[in-house]
C-alpha cells in the first residue's frame, strides 16, 4: 500500500499515512487530533540530461555522452 505525506492545516504537523491509492486525495487527520490535513505532492530528484543516452548527444563541454563513465568532461578530456 502507498505512503502518502500529509500537511495539518490548523497546526502544520508534517505526517505519513499509507492508504490504498483510491483514498490518496480523501483529507486526513494528523496525529494531534485535527480534521483536514492536506496531501503533500511527492519530491524528487533527477540529475543528468533526458537525452544523455540519444545517439551522438553531448555533455555541456562537447564530450559524447556515450560510454561507461557517463559522459562527465574529466573523462573524456584528453
Amino acid at each position: 500500500m502507498p505512503h502518502y505525506d500529509f500537511r495539518c492545516r490548523t497546526c502544520g504537523a508534517v505526517f505519513e499515512e499509507r492508504r490504498p491509492m483510491v483514498d490518496a486525495d480523501a483529507p486526513a487527520t494528523c496525529p494531534e487530533g485535527h480534521v483536514g490535513a492536506a496531501r503533500l505532492l511527492p519530491v524528487f530528484a533527477m540529475t543528468g540530461r533526458a537525452d544523455a543516452h540519444e545517439p551522438g548527444a553531448v555533455s555541456a563541454c562537447g564530450a559524447p555522452m556515450a560510454g561507461g563513465c557517463g559522459g562527465g568532461c574529466g573523462c573524456h578530456a584528453g
